[in-house]
């Protein structure tokens, strides 16, 4: 039986696997078997740390929260002032906040102001 030559598609193919690894290093980056398998980990990672980098992003923005708010009020803290906009219905999420608390610092105390002379005097009297 005579040998079959492989046309144009297994070499189209293999040529889009090669660009895909074109960054990686040594072996990774010319054999077409081990290009597959760091193409699948690279892909398994990329999934995996754009949940990660959501998680860190939210961390940071507590923490600048945090900071900005305990050095306004000593009385105060992250977890009541956010427990308070919950009360309060307010619609403000923790990017703008910290976006707000890096930008103009006295906004960002003036909302917390309103929002606990408010509670605060809600509780006082009892409309709760």
């Amino acid at each position: 039986m005579t040998r079959i030559k492989r046309g144009y598609i297994a070499r189209r193919r293999r040529t889009k696997i090669r660009l895909f690894g074109s960054s990686f290093r040594g072996s990774h980056s010319r054999l077409t078997r081990t290009i597959t398998q760091q193409k699948i980990r690279a892909l398994v990672s990329a999934h995996r740390d754009r949940d990660k980098q959501k998680r860190n992003f939210r961390c940071l923005w507590i923490t600048r929260i945090n900071a900005v708010i305990r050095e306004g009020g000593v009385l105060y803290s992250y977890s009541k002032l956010i427990h308070n906009l919950y009360k309060r219905r307010l619609l403000l999420n923790r990017k703008i906040l910290a976006q707000i608390a890096l930008s103009n610092r006295n906004c960002l105390y003036m909302i917390s102001n309103e929002i606990r002379k408010e509670v605060d005097w809600k509780e006082y009297t009892g409309i709760i």
